[in-house]
């Protein structure tokens, strides 16, 4: 059985993390994955080993185009705290069929795999904590350049920025009414702008 090509293989992990973010890694059956990929049964293991791999290669693909279209917007921003207030507010311009429109893929696969499936589950904690790093990241940035006080946690913050953008895209998930997204991330973009010093 020869295995996909380097093409064919990213096709197919595209189609897996589309589908496992959309179903949730249970709801996903062998049949579900056998349409979305085009590939028979033998040909997904052959080339993905089992279904917990290919939940796991399609978790670490979302995470890091996730992580990078972080860093590379944060790298256009001469100030930390509007780059964070804009990605804030990034969410509320994403087009009507952007899949990014629901719940983050670890987030949903958390839940989904937590009382079940501790691979999985122990695998989207780190890429939480991973994300969570880069908001840190960010906040320090802030600090080094004045928009923040020296004492300013940085951890906390992230941690606060994380539970913030859950719950807007939690709003995207529910279809709420497109300006009532936008004024909430608005709202919640003033608040990560409150943050700077006076005169920075």
């Amino acid at each position: 059985m020869s295995r996909p090509t380097r093409y064919e293989r990213e096709r197919a992990l595209d189609a897996a993390m589309c589908l496992f973010w959309r179903k949730g890694y249970h709801a996903t059956s062998l049949k579900d994955l056998e349409a979305a990929l085009d590939m028979k049964p033998g040909s997904i293991y052959a080339a993905f080993a089992s279904k917990e791999n290919l939940c796991l290669l399609s978790l670490e693909r979302y995470f890091e185009a996730s992580l990078s279209r972080f860093r590379a917007h944060m790298e256009t921003t001469a100030s930390p705290l509007s780059g964070l207030a804009d990605h804030l507010r990034g969410f509320a311009r994403l087009a009507p069929e952007d899949q990014a429109r629901q719940v983050c893929m670890l987030t949903r696969t958390l839940i989904d795999t937590k009382a079940t499936t501790p691979t999985i589950s122990a695998c989207t904690r780190a890429y939480l904590g991973a994300i969570r790093d880069a908001f840190a990241a960010g906040f320090e940035r802030a600090k080094a350049q004045g928009e923040l006080p020296q004492s300013a946690d940085s951890a906390r913050l992230a941690r606060r920025l994380q539970a913030t953008v859950s719950a807007l895209r939690f709003e995207l998930h529910l279809g709420t009414d497109p300006a009532e997204v936008s004024a909430l991330a608005e709202d919640m973009a003033r608040e990560i702008e409150a943050l700077r010093l006076t005169g920075a």
